[in-house]
C-alpha cells in the first residue's frame, strides 16, 4: 500500500533584525554653537561691568555742576583737589607701605608655615589645619576689640605697624593652606636627590622648591596686597592721625553728613583702583596658575 508523504513544513521566518540602539544625542561642538549664543551674554556682563567705570570716570573728569553725558570739556582739577587738597598723595604713601609690607611678611610666614605642614608629619597637624580652616569664618570686626587691645598696651596704636600686623595675622590662614597644598604637588623625590648631591634641607627648598613656587608665591603676594589696600576696618580704627591714614579712609572722609563731593570722591576712587587693575594687568597668568595649583590636593 503506497502512503502519501505528509507536506514538508514550511520553514520559519527569519526573525527581524533588531532594531539598533538608540545613540545620544551628540553636543554641539563649540564652533557649531550658534555666535549669538556666546556673545549676547558676554554683551550683557560687559555693559553691566563697564557702566559704572564709566559712570566713575564722568564724574572724575567732567566739571563741577555739568550734568553732561559725556566728560567734554575735560578737567583734571577734581584729581588734583583730592591729591593735594585732600591729602591723597599721603594716603596713597601709607597705603603702599602696608600693601608692601604686608605682601612680604605673609609670604615669608606662609612660605614657612606652608612648608611645614606640607612636609613634615606632627600629632596635631589636623587640629591646626582645622583651626585654620575655621578662623576663616571669623570675621574681622570681632578681632577689633582684643587687637586693639593688644596694640594699646604695646602703644602701636597710631601706627601703620600695628594695621599691617593686623592684616598679616588675617591673611595668613588660607596663604599657609594655599602654599601648603602648592608645595605637595611638587615632587619630593626632587628635595631627595638634591640631598643626595649634598645639599641640606634649606639649600634644597632654596634651589630645587622656591623657583617651582613662583605662581603660588605671586597668587598669595597678590591677594595679601590687595586685601590690605583695599581694606577699611582697621585703619580706621587703629589710625587717629591724618599723616598715617590710607587710601579707603581718606575716601571715606570725602563724605560727610550733609553733602558729599562726587567730582572728588570719584577721583579718589580712580586712585586707589587704577594700581590694582595695573598690578593684575602683569600678573593675571600667574595668578590663574597659582590658585588653580593651590587649591588641588597633590
Amino acid at each position: 500500500m503506497i502512503t502519501k508523504e505528509a507536506p514538508a513544513a514550511a520553514p520559519a521566518p527569519a526573525p527581524a533584525d533588531p532594531a539598533p540602539p538608540r545613540r545620544p544625542k551628540k553636543r554641539p561642538a563649540w564652533d557649531e554653537v550658534p555666535r549669538w549664543q556666546i556673545y549676547l551674554p558676554l554683551g550683557v556682563y560687559l555693559v553691566f561691568t563697564l557702566v559704572p567705570f564709566y559712570w566713575i570716570l564722568l564724574f572724575a573728569l567732567r566739571p563741577a555742576g555739568s550734568a553732561s553725558l559725556v566728560p567734554w570739556p575735560m578737567t583734571f582739577d577734581h584729581f588734583e583737589k583730592v591729591w593735594n587738597d585732600r591729602a591723597f598723595g599721603t594716603f596713597f604713601q601709607n597705603s603702599v607701605l602696608v600693601g608692601v609690607a604686608t605682601l612680604l611678611m605673609t609670604t615669608l610666614v606662609a612660605l614657612a608655615g606652608g612648608y611645614a605642614l606640607a612636609r613634615f608629619d606632627f600629632k596635631v597637624k589636623r587640629v591646626f589645619m582645622l583651626a585654620l580652616l575655621c578662623s576663616q569664618f571669623v570675621p574681622g570686626a570681632l578681632l577689633l576689640v582684643p587687637l586693639f587691645e593688644i596694640f594699646a598696651e604695646l602703644q602701636m596704636i597710631n601706627s601703620l605697624g600695628s594695621v599691617i600686623i593686623a592684616e598679616t595675622v588675617f591673611q595668613l590662614p588660607l596663604s599657609i593652606i594655599l602654599i601648603s597644598n602648592f608645595i605637595k604637588n611638587v615632587p619630593y623625590s626632587l628635595e631627595e636627590a638634591a640631598w643626595v648631591d649634598g645639599c641640606g634641607r634649606f639649600r634644597a627648598f632654596r634651589v630645587v622648591v622656591l623657583p617651582l613656587l613662583r605662581p603660588g608665591l605671586i597668587a598669595v603676594g597678590s591677594f595679601a596686597f590687595v586685601h590690605s589696600w583695599n581694606h577699611f576696618l582697621f585703619a580706621l580704627m587703629f589710625l587717629n592721625n591724618q599723616s598715617k591714614q590710607t587710601i579707603p579712609v581718606g575716601l571715606n572722609s570725602l563724605m560727610s553728613a550733609d553733602s558729599v563731593d562726587l567730582g572728588a570722591l570719584a577721583a579718589g576712587g580712580i586712585v586707589a583702583a587704577v594700581p590694582v587693575v595695573i598690578v593684575f594687568a602683569f600678573i593675571q597668568k600667574w595668578l590663574i596658575t597659582g590658585f588653580s595649583a593651590g587649591a588641588v590636593k597633590g
